[in-house]
């Protein structure tokens, strides 16, 4: 399904599960599409929601932004207008980029109605800035492109090294776009990565993120993978004192691509903590 949001572009949507159950929204993180939730949306379809996974702007099946427009409050407007359509009220669950959307949802006074629940996964305020530079780093390896599938792979493998390799590669054609030199490129706008590099002045947008954060009156979980960098400690406790009523989950053995790295814990960790919402309202 597509929606066409306040901003004029498309954004591409899965969904799955019956349109009268509790809507939840899977926002993916940078550099992914709508297929990293494919488990998860599932898991939830069949545990009583309305799951609906989308390709935020410049990446998967979504438009791109021709001004590279890719600021946080921007695909927040994305996310407002496919909520107001549906016409009712979502759980988000954000993963990195993702959770930040959601975050800056869920902590604005003109938005929060909107959002009921909030699941931050594997991101805190903000991402630590060394594990979000690694992240940026691998992203931009792939600008010239990869010759098969089989070489993408292996780039993937060398930046998640605690995975096991996939026997079977095929999926990765949802990741990738097959272009007309005969390479693979990831299936994301390169002005996304533009953005986000280079000596720019992050403090702004820090601040914006710890006011929203500070604003978040929502249930909340907050979901660590094991051995991530992207949220270390330091991340976790700034967090938990921030929104003093969210709870915390860690899962063991598994990065920051949770959902792709320990799916069954990861999504029953989710899942448990939005029926528990559900049933208290």
């Amino acid at each position: 399904m597509q929606f066409k949001v306040s901003s004029g572009l498309n954004i591409e949507a899965t969904a799955l599960g019956n349109s009268a159950d509790p809507l939840v929204i899977l926002l993916h993180g940078g550099g992914q599409t709508r297929h990293a939730w494919s488990s998860t949306a599932d898991k939830l379809s069949q545990s009583g929601f309305y799951a609906l996974a989308i390709d935020l702007r410049g990446h998967g099946d979504s438009d791109w932004s021709e001004e590279g427009d890719y600021a946080i409050e921007s695909y927040r407007n994305d996310l407002v207008s496919i909520i107001e359509e549906i016409g009712q009220p979502a759980f988000l669950i954000g993963a990195s980029l993702g959770g930040m959307i959601s975050l800056s949802t869920a902590g604005d006074k003109a938005y929060e109605h909107l959002c009921k629940a909030l699941v931050m996964v594997d991101i805190g305020i903000y991402p630590n800035e060394d594990g979000s530079n690694e992240i940026l780093k691998f992203m931009s390896s792939g600008f010239k492109g990869f010759d098969s599938l089989e070489e993408a792979s292996e780039a993937i493998s060398s930046y998640l090294p605690h995975r096991e390799k996939p026997k079977d590669i095929s999926g990765l054609k949802k990741n990738l776009r097959l272009k007309e030199d005969g390479k693979y490129y990831w299936h994301w706008d390169p002005k996304f990565i533009e953005s986000r590099t280079g000596n720019i002045d992050r403090s702004a947008y820090r601040q914006r993120q710890r006011d929203y954060a500070q604003s978040v009156k929502v249930p909340t979980l907050l979901i660590r993978g094991a051995l991530s960098n992207v949220v270390t400690q330091e991340e976790v406790d700034d967090f938990l004192k921030t929104i003093s009523h969210s709870k915390f989950v860690e899962i063991d053995k598994a990065a920051h691509m949770i959902a792709g790295d320990r799916n069954d814990v990861f999504a029953n960790a989710a899942i448990n903590f939005l029926q528990q919402t559900v049933n208290t309202k």
